[in-house]
């Protein structure tokens, strides 16, 4: 059965998809959870729904326009049109210009920028015809900067910023709030603590404050929209 006040997240995992989607759950919110893994969304989905939310599972493959199609049909079918849709996908594979494959490149390009091409193809439409809606794109300080070894990550995150930039301006105007968030630092997820064991807590970026930004952005009123946030730790050096 469609519902009214729909959040869909591409990109979802133990990390900030899933605060995200906590976030917009305690806001009122039912949740279309896409991820390329099954794996990466049910424990995501068992939580929520757990606690009395609404969450739905979905397999989508950011790369591919006809996994993104077939999996934002089925959104609709069970949910119904999405009002929000935040990006979180990416893809990160340091290497130098030389190193990195074309294939390689290819495919980080496709999940940190035509990922989110596509899926906002699938919701603006119905967006426009409720005259209102919110797009939120995950981004990096790769988005500002091509560091040495980092062209895999910040080809694809430069392309993000300005589709961000070109879709606020054409949309703006017609009632969707597009926000592009500039992630300036390492997130708390599972794996980053896997990987910095012992790393304080105080210098990784938390997901559910990260979360909270995103909340507001989404509750900011058309005379005051922020198109552009930059979020970091405050030991992190800019």
């Amino acid at each position: 059965m469609a519902t009214s006040n729909i959040v869909a997240i591409l990109g979802v995992g133990p990390g900030l998809g899933a605060a995200v989607a906590r976030r917009f759950v305690r806001g009122g919110y039912a949740v279309a959870l896409l991820a390329r893994r099954a794996d990466s969304l049910q424990a995501v989905e068992r939580e929520i729904t757990a606690a009395g939310g609404t969450a739905a599972s979905f397999v989508a493959d950011a790369s591919n326009p006809a996994s993104v199609a077939a999996a934002f049909a089925g959104v609709r079918a069970r949910l119904g049109d999405p009002d929000v849709f935040v990006y979180n996908a990416g893809a990160f594979l340091p290497g130098a210009v030389t190193e990195v494959t074309p294939e390689q490149f290819e495919a980080c390009w496709k999940a940190n920028c035509f990922g989110a091409f596509l899926g906002a193809r699938e919701v603006i439409p119905a967006m426009l015809s409720l005259g209102r809606g919110t797009i939120l794109l995950t981004g990096a300080t790769a988005a500002l900067r091509g560091s040495a070894n980092f062209s895999c990550l910040s080809v694809g995150k430069f392309g993000l910023r300005a589709l961000g930039e070109s879709m606020a301006r054409e949309l703006h105007p017609r009632g969707i709030h597009v926000a592009h968030v500039i992630l300036d630092g390492a997130i708390a997820t599972p794996r980053a603590r896997a990987m910095f064991p012992g790393r304080p807590t105080h210098t990784l970026l938390d997901p559910d404050s990260i979360a909270e930004a995103y909340w507001q952005l989404h509750r900011q009123g058309p005379t005051t929209w922020t198109h552009e946030l930059d979020l970091r730790p405050a030991v992190e050096k800019f």
